[in-house]
């Protein structure tokens, strides 16, 4: 027995030394091994949200940071400002507004588009001579629904860059939450498609105006929080001071301003209020509205009201601290708003501030 037992020991021995001989394992184990975990990727660095963005260039209405080139030709909006017509779609995005009267004591916003472009305008409406004048100093396309028999006569006798919805539809459409003449709008894909369909030059001249750094603090000026213009006694816009936004917020017969687009507030880094001779020159009640001055008005900017003289120049209506007007008053980076009120019998019977 003791015999067997060595013999058979030794047998495995033989076994164990001819496969390491051999370098092949006596027995194959079959049990795949684990797989590894998958090397984890990168670490993505989060942008550190303290940090200002980086702009290629500074919009020359507003004197902001945009990656807009400045050599782009601004487009010029007609829009609606009648009670059905609010709220309205892309006014926040607009770099400068001027607001006019028209007829029936009702005002229109020509909403100039250059740095930025909203998805959706309107609702867009006709346009008036003076409105063209505006236009026309800016160098912008202009679009708009018809017109007063006189601005179509001007549009008719020179060639000027515009665009109008009546015998152009396609680059427009009607929306159905809104009744006719409320509700017709367009965007700025179809706005350039209309440029480049109809050869229009694509770049201009930068219109530019006098900034001041971002953080400059107004110290000169009266105390002017809120600002009540009153074109009418059904359409008054008042605009207050948020010293938090650091804008003046809008408002429309007492009622929050807001853009339908994105609900926001209309708000206002400049507001300014000129004097203009207005003359009715119509049984329709249209008017002529002088936008070359010079004449009266008032800047407002952080709260503050500083009286000046105005004039157009450079195609745009500036303000000036001087009589001469050889000292123009510089602008705070944003939006600004430009109300053009009648100038009899004075300017304090459409302007009140405290």
């Amino acid at each position: 027995m003791q015999r067997r037992m060595k013999t058979s020991l030794v047998l495995i021995a033989a076994f164990g030394l001819l496969a390491a001989c051999t370098g092949q394992p006596a027995e194959v184990d079959q049990t795949p091994a684990p797989e590894q975990p998958p090397a984890p990727a990168p670490a993505t660095e989060l942008p550190d949200p303290k940090q200002e963005p980086q702009f290629a260039y500074t919009a020359p209405l507003t004197g902001l940071g945009t990656n807009q080139p400045p050599e782009q030709r601004p487009v010029m909006v007609m829009m609606n400002n009648a009670p059905q017509a609010r709220p309205q779609s892309g006014l926040n995005q607009a770099d400068l507004i001027y607001e006019v009267l028209a007829e029936g004591e009702m005002t229109r916003f020509l909403a100039v588009f250059q740095s930025r472009h909203p998805e959706v305008i309107g609702p867009v409406r006709s346009i008036r001579s003076y409105f063209i004048e505006l236009g026309t100093g800016l160098d912008a396309v202009m679009i708009h629904a018809g017109g007063s028999p006189d601005a179509l006569a001007t549009l008719a006798r020179s060639d000027y860059s515009h665009l109008d919805e009546i015998p152009n539809g396609k680059y427009f459409w009607r929306e159905k939450f809104r009744k006719a003449p409320h509700n017709l709008y367009t965007k700025p894909e179809l706005i350039w498609k209309a440029i480049e369909d109809k050869g229009m030059r694509k770049t201009a001249e930068p219109i530019r105006f006098l900034f001041l750094p971002a953080d400059a603090v107004i110290g000169d000026g009266e105390p002017a929080s809120n600002i009540e213009i009153a074109f009418h006694s059904l359409n008054k816009a008042t605009f207050r001071y948020d010293p938090e936004q650091r804008k003046y917020l809008r408002f429309t017969n007492g009622e929050a301003h807001s853009d339908l687009l994105d609900n926001r507030q209309l708000a206002a880094s400049n507001v300014l209020v000129v004097a203009a001779r207005h003359r009715i020159v119509d049984s329709e009640g249209r008017r002529d509205v002088d936008v070359d001055g010079p004449g009266d008005g008032y800047l407002f900017q952080q709260g503050k009201a500083q009286k000046i003289k105005w004039k157009r120049s450079g195609g745009v209506i500036r303000a000036y601290a001087d009589d001469a007007m050889t000292r123009e008053l510089p602008l705070l980076p944003g939006q600004t708003w430009v109300e053009i009120v009648p100038n009899s019998p004075d300017i304090f019977r459409y302007l009140k501030y405290d």
